[in-house]
């Protein structure tokens, strides 16, 4: 759903101290993303190393970011994997069984139930919530592993189960240092401290500023990055944003109106913004991703839409998607700044 309607865009305020410092806890939040990846592994360091080769009969995902520990794990676990989103568990999931869950925030009901589902069904549980809470409470029994949070960061938590997967050998090796380092640099460079002439982020805000966003990721976990930075740009700007297959972004590009040389900005409302494509690039994804890029950048280009890049291809897979949404969600942070968004 799309929130209230911001105010015209302002570029100043990107560089004012004023207006950056009414929203100082949303970057101090982004800021500090490196870090939480960083405490969250401190404090599981033990239940860990605990950890030892394990093979169920399948492995069902559930909570919080389920679905980026699929996409992580899908194209080389050596069983079945299954992300479920709804209340308790499949009916024939059991003892032979593992179920990891990503609580970051510890209490949501639905989790409670799948927790308390799988101890009751003797399943084995690989669980990161905090070790204080509801979802704790429910977990408790012989075939549990605790990884406990404290950050309620929900990537944080997604990236201990994926340490965990990778000691059981039902997934690949993940550095979660250099997961921590890929967002370290994304808040130097995306900084408030950083003006706008040099920061990546505050030109991609300057790039939607007077634009419908359509943003889109070729790769699996980039197509995953897409959708979560369009509901941020949603949240921030209280404007449309559609995030979708190159497909379908096709038709909205190939639909744009030519661009009116001499038409007054300040008189537009949101429904004549012309559209703006946003392209998350982590170089993954092969043959098929470039040709679909290829396609969105020749359509944008004969229709006259600007294009915005953002493209991270160093790293592991998951540090290019931490970069990613990282740099998408200061983008969207710079963008509700620039439009006046209210004190956070």
């Amino acid at each position: 759903m799309v929130g209230e309607q911001r105010g015209d865009f302002d570029d100043s305020r990107l560089d004012d101290p004023q207006a950056l410092r009414r929203s100082d806890s949303l970057l101090r939040r982004l800021a500090g993303a490196g870090a939480r990846i960083r405490i969250e592994q401190e404090t599981s360091v033990g239940p860990l190393a605990s950890l030892e080769p394990l093979r169920p009969r399948a492995v069902v995902a559930a909570g919080t970011e389920a679905r980026l520990v699929r996409a992580m794990l899908e194209p080389t676990c050596p069983v079945p994997f299954v992300a479920w989103s709804r209340h308790g568990l499949p009916g024939w999931v059991g003892p032979l069984d593992l179920v990891v869950a990503v609580a970051p925030e510890g209490g949501n009901p639905d989790l409670v139930a799948t927790v308390h589902e799988a101890v009751r069904r003797g399943c084995s549980l690989v669980i990161a919530c905090p070790p204080i809470s509801a979802i704790a409470e429910h977990a408790g029994s012989r075939a549990t592993t605790l990884l406990p949070t404290s950050t309620a960061d929900p990537l944080a938590a997604a990236a201990l189960v994926l340490t965990a997967l990778s000691r059981l050998q039902l997934g690949p090796g993940l550095d979660l240092a250099g997961v921590a380092d890929a967002l370290d640099a994304v808040a130097e460079e995306c900084s408030p401290f950083v003006d706008l002439a040099a920061n990546p982020a505050k030109d991609l805000a300057l790039g939607m500023a007077d634009a419908q966003p359509l943003v889109w990721g070729g790769s699996v976990l980039a197509a995953r990055a897409s959708r979560r930075v369009a509901e941020a740009i949603r949240a921030s700007s209280g404007r449309p944003a559609l995030a979708a297959e190159a497909e379908e972004l096709l038709i909205v590009l190939d639909a744009a109106r030519e661009r009116d040389p001499f038409a007054d900005p300040f008189e537009q409302t949101v429904s004549d913004h012309r559209p703006v494509l946003l392209v998350l690039d982590d170089g993954l994804g092969g043959e098929a991703v470039h040709v679909a890029r290829n396609r969105l950048l020749a359509m944008a280009d004969g229709r006259d839409v600007r294009v915005c890049m953002v493209t991270r291809h160093d790293g592991s897979e998951l540090a290019r998607y931490a970069a990613l949404l990282q740099t998408g969600w200061y983008a969207a942070a710079y963008l509700g700044i620039g439009l006046g968004a209210p004190a956070d």
